[in-house]
């Protein structure tokens, strides 16, 4: 289907910004969904980032639920993956269910990243939910509360940043970047030992 065709035009510069969050995935140990403030109703560049944390077994699948309302447009290309969505509706009425990646082996102290096209619906939080599996049989569930050892990643949709404004909107988002990069540096810097099995 044309939707589920990953686009490849506008993946080199938003790749380059992926990076840096998801050096801040790392950093905090957890899955994260990225940027985590965005515009409602305004496609945006999304990046999924999940931690392989367990000592001696790679990631090897990762399973991936968008809430009501999060509407995923089309896929970047992810080297070593094999991507299937399940969907409901046809056409332009197709929406998305879950996503699932399968074949990848990412070791631990890495993240499996998975970026995508997509936009929200309304102004309002929104959860997901992402399964990760071991290459030993061991399943992570990320969808505790934020207080949790695996807490759900969730972002944000305002109606509009400080005004609405494009350039507002990219030096919000550029900031966010510098703030991530900065706190994987001090995460890495500071790190002194293994992390613990999330």
């Amino acid at each position: 289907m044309k939707w589920l065709r990953a686009r490849t035009r506008w993946v080199v510069l938003p790749v380059a910004a992926g990076g840096a969050l998801t050096l801040a995935g790392s950093a905090f140990a957890h899955a994260e969904v990225s940027p985590p403030v965005v515009v409602s109703k305004k496609t945006e560049f999304f990046t999924l980032a999940v931690p392989t944390e367990k000592e001696n077994a790679a990631t090897t699948k990762v399973e991936f639920t968008p809430p009501s309302g999060f509407a995923i447009d089309s896929f970047a290309p992810t080297a070593g993956w094999k991507r299937e969505a399940q969907t409901t509706g046809t056409g332009e009425n197709t929406v998305i269910q879950r996503v699932t990646w399968t074949g990848g082996k990412v070791p631990t102290e890495e993240d499996a990243v998975f970026q995508f096209l997509a936009s929200t619906d309304a102004a309002k939080t929104y959860s997901f939910k992402v399964r990760q599996t071991y290459s030993d049989g061991t399943v992570v569930d990320w969808t505790g509360p934020e207080s949790s050892d695996t807490p759900a990643p969730t972002i944000e949709a305002k109606s509009s940043l400080g005004g609405g404004g494009s350039n507002t909107l990219g030096i919000v988002a550029l900031a966010l970047a510098i703030l991530a990069l900065v706190a994987a540096v001090a995460g890495l810097v500071g790190k002194s030992g293994r992390r613990p099995l999330a």
